[in-house]
């Protein structure tokens, strides 16, 4: 049976698109191995620091995707001062610290299942449990917000409830994420039916950088080791995993072009790169 997907589009905030490294390319181990510790310096003067127990891999950044997609349609505002009890629990889990405190989150609430059918996956019991373990990475998640020297925010990148019941899910979005769905700040538009049709995770990674930097109808050029770079966080020094890694990436660039981009190599490792209007 085809699934029915209702979401088209989420609108993500840039700085968690654009963050280098807070999404990467993970082997077997790795998480147990490394922990996240990533910052993006972006306007004037302002950063984002991101800090974890375990990094953050393309299966994280794809639910994400899904989560703030069903925020447009359906998310609940998350005010300061939440009535709900199952508000003010996610309230304190969300953890806004400083300018946060007034500023508002978004909760989205999905059954388990449907949050997977909208990014692709089936609802079987590993992809059930990997959701699960995804949740709790990303909520485990801290954001520093910084303007200058000054501590503008913090908070978690998410918080979230299950009933094991029903399999009914809550997600409390932060407000930067937040802001971003409800229009209050720039946004990256990001095309669900292409999310769902990229087929590997480096493909993903890229996409979600490119759609970042890419408005909907423009187009820019890149080379192709900084296209690499937002696969691998690490710079990569042996001449064979270069290789490897160029080869990867042309690769994902096949996968782009399977859902309507178009990719030109107009001189050797240097692309132009446009989106679908």
């Amino acid at each position: 049976m085809v699934k029915k997907h209702d979401l088209s589009y989420a609108k993500h905030d840039p700085a968690h698109c654009l963050a280098p490294g807070l999404f990467r390319s993970l082997k077997r181990g790795e998480r147990k191995k490394f922990k996240l510790d990533v910052t993006y310096h972006f306007g004037e003067n302002e950063s984002m620091r991101f800090v974890g127990f375990e990094p953050l891999g393309a299966d994280d950044m794809r639910l994400l995707q899904g989560i703030v997609a069903l925020g447009g349609p359906n998310g609940i505002l998350l005010t300061h001062e939440p009535t709900t009890e199952i508000g003010q629990k996610l309230r304190i889990f969300l953890d806004p610290q400083f300018e946060a405190i007034k500023q508002d989150g978004l909760i989205v609430c999905r059954g388990l299942s449907k949050l997977l059918t909208e990014v692709g996956l089936t609802d079987s019991g590993d992809n059930i449990k990997a959701l699960k373990a995804s949740l709790l990475r990303m909520s485990n998640t801290t954001i520093l917000v910084t303007n200058g020297r000054q501590q503008q925010a913090a908070f978690h990148l998410m918080s979230y409830a299950v009933n094991e019941a029903d399999g009914k899910l809550w997600v409390a979005l932060n407000p930067r994420i937040a802001g971003a769905i409800l229009g209050r700040r720039p946004y990256t538009h990001i095309v669900m039916a292409e999310v769902r049709s990229l087929q590997t995770d480096p493909a993903r990674l890229m996409h979600q950088r490119l759609c970042g930097w890419i408005n909907p109808g423009n187009s820019g050029c890149i080379l192709l080791d900084s296209l690499c770079r937002y696969i691998w966080h690490d710079e990569a020094t042996n001449p064979n995993t270069v290789k490897t890694r160029h080869r990867v990436a042309r690769k994902a660039l096949l996968e782009l072009v399977a859902v309507g981009w178009t990719v030109t190599e107009y001189a050797k490792d240097k692309w132009t790169i446009k989106r679908p209007a």
